[in-house]
């Protein structure tokens, strides 16, 4: 883990995993861990108008379309959350829990659905809108597809969508797409998300005084 200068006062950590990894239930009592100073957001969504294009990502007409369609709304997305939550956040100096990010457009549409001719243009896309708002650090709540697709159901139909719905092969993709950029790619932090839930809040606690400790120093 690296926790980079970067033109900016507060600290961006990105929470990602599979289904039922437990994200957003973790950063939710992360943020409260850290009080004040601390803001919650996920992806897609996190602004308004990118809540907007959450909901048709979301919708059951969206599986209808292709890795290329949903990957360009990913960003577009992503940069209105950038723009209007995540950078006025760190500029005050906030501590910025993000549930998924880039983490997933790469496990999702580069890896799961078998496009890897997007993998440079991904690189192209997160350079030019991230700038120098890269995430401090990523961490991998990890746990098997099939426990997590397990607990992902015990929610309730009401909050499966059809990226849950698809067949277990290709959740098992998710998780190596996770895996590979997380751990490979950009040297994040893995979290055994199996434990009890106030366990691996203790492990990205952990993580995130360590991060903050590292960037005073």
């Amino acid at each position: 883990m690296n926790v980079q200068d970067k033109n900016k006062k507060g600290l961006f950590i990105v929470l990602d995993g599979g289904e039922g990894a437990g994200k957003t239930t973790v950063a939710h009592k992360v943020v409260n861990q850290l009080g004040w100073n601390a803001i919650y957001t996920r992806e897609p969504g996190g602004s308004p108008y990118a809540e907007r294009i959450r909901e048709l990502i979301l919708s059951d007409e969206a599986k209808m379309s292709d890795a290329e369609t949903q990957f360009a709304l990913f960003w577009a997305a992503r940069r209105d959350h950038l723009r209007h939550t995540i950078i006025p956040a760190l500029s005050a100096g906030k501590i910025v829990i993000t549930d998924r990010f880039d983490s997933s457009s790469y496990a999702y549409q580069i890896i799961a659905q078998g496009n890897r001719q997007l993998e440079e243009l991904f690189w192209q896309k997160r350079k030019h809108f991230l700038q120098d708002y890269e995430p401090d650090i990523y961490i991998f709540l990890d746990i098997t597809p099939e426990e997590g697709l397990k607990r992902a159901y015990s929610r309730g139909e009401e909050n499966i969508n059809h990226f849950d719905k698809r067949k277990i092969d290709f959740h098992k993709k998710v998780y190596s797409g996770l895996n590979e950029f997380i751990i490979s790619k950009v040297n994040g932090v893995r979290i055994d998300a199996t434990q009890p839930i106030e366990s691996v809040v203790k492990d990205v606690m952990n993580v995130i005084n360590e991060a903050k400790r590292t960037d005073k120093a």
